[in-house]
């Protein structure tokens, strides 16, 4: 049963977020995109800050990558935008060696991939893309399934592996246990 302080504070966020609804405006794709993106950019460099840096190394399993080769996949995802966009090819990104570069790269793949959304324009975004040999799908569709998704599952991973090296996890969408002790 629900206790009616966490009645009152559920209330208090949809009331929150239908006032925030009348008040925005019409919106365009980009708007909406790009706001999350910003919010997704936003915990997931909180996310990249709690990587421990004397623990790249470490891995949870045989077959599982280093905690260095999954945070820096982590933090080469939000380029992305800018590569689709663009109809460039990536380049596999090496393993950061520490965590100052770490947190480097990712500010830098997340202001020119943040650059090149906030560029495209609803029309481009409608627009379709190979996705795979015979398969196009509208650009719109491959930013939030192939960038936005992608990279909540691997930091998704990455709070695992936090969890298990003993590292206090941060809350995404709200306060983490370790938050709330």
């Amino acid at each position: 049963m629900m206790s009616f302080e966490r009645f009152e504070k559920a209330a208090d966020f949809l009331d929150t977020a239908v006032a925030a609804t009348r008040t925005a405006g019409p919106r365009t794709a980009v708007d909406a995109l790009l706001a999350e993106f910003d919010r997704e950019m936003a915990g997931t460099r909180r996310m990249l800050e709690r990587v421990p840096e004397d623990q790249l190394a470490w891995k949870p399993h045989e077959k599982s990558s280093t905690l260095a080769k999954l945070a820096s996949h982590i933090a080469a995802i939000p380029i992305f935008p800018l590569l689709l966009i663009n109809m460039t090819p990536g380049k596999k990104p090496s393993e950061a060696a520490s965590k100052s570069e770490l947190l480097k790269r990712f500010d830098h793949n997340a202001a020119a991939g943040r650059e090149a959304l906030a560029g495209a324009g609803d029309e481009r975004l409608a627009r379709t893309i190979p996705v795979t040999p015979g398969v196009s799908k509208p650009l719109m569709y491959v930013l939030r399934s192939r960038v936005m998704n992608h990279l909540i599952h691997h930091r998704g991973q990455l709070g695992v592996y936090l969890r298990l090296l003993d590292v206090a996890v941060p809350g995404m969408y709200g306060p983490s246990a370790d938050e709330k002790s």
